[in-house]
């Protein structure tokens, strides 16, 4: 019979190895910065943030024919801009005066059309966040309280983007949003 053995030095070298826990993850900085901000008409409205960028931020003035304004941040994970992938290219279709939209998981909001006035509908587009290739959490999401959709203003946080946005009634009803925190593990 053939016996095969390891040559003695190397069987010395095996057996001295032992497993080391993996270090702790380093920490990645998150940072959020602004992008573009765009006012228009409420009625048949249509915006998008620019390629990479996710709402952050939305506020309204006066009725229908009022002004929206629009806010629109980039992400960077360690100084490296997030990719945003916009899945959602169709949309999602909710009643204007009367929904509560909340993306997908570990998605941001992108855009939001409006068609017509306070009984139209508003559609919302998404997008999913990716940083070198792997994807980035959106963490935990947060509702902020209720406020009147004809005069106010809201926007995120630190490391904040827009997740959701609620509304019911017509200009002088109540609008809340959703914001989620930017998180990355690798």
């Amino acid at each position: 019979m053939l016996k095969k053995s390891l040559p003695a030095a190397l069987v010395a070298a095996v057996a001295a190895l032992t497993l080391v826990p993996a270090g702790p993850v380093a920490a990645v900085t998150v940072e959020i910065r602004p992008g573009q901000v765009s006012t228009l008409k409420q009625s048949n409205s249509k915006f998008n943030c620019p390629v990479n960028e996710v709402l952050i931020g939305r506020g309204h003035r006066g009725d229908e024919n009022g002004d929206t304004t629009f806010q629109c941040g980039r992400i960077y994970i360690d100084n490296v801009q997030v990719t945003v992938a916009k899945l959602n290219i169709w949309g999602t279709v909710t009643d204007e005066n009367s929904h509560n939209y909340r993306t997908p998981a570990n998605q941001a909001i992108t855009g939001i059309r409006h068609d017509g006035d306070e009984n139209g509908d508003t559609i919302y587009y998404s997008g999913a966040l990716f940083w070198q290739g792997k994807a980035v959490q959106i963490t935990p999401r947060q509702l902020d309280g209720w406020v009147r959709e004809n005069n106010h203003s809201s926007a995120g946080g630190t490391n904040q983007v827009m997740t959701g946005r609620g509304h019911t009634g017509d200009e002088n009803g109540w609008t809340q949003y959703e914001y989620g925190w930017i998180s990355y593990s690798g």
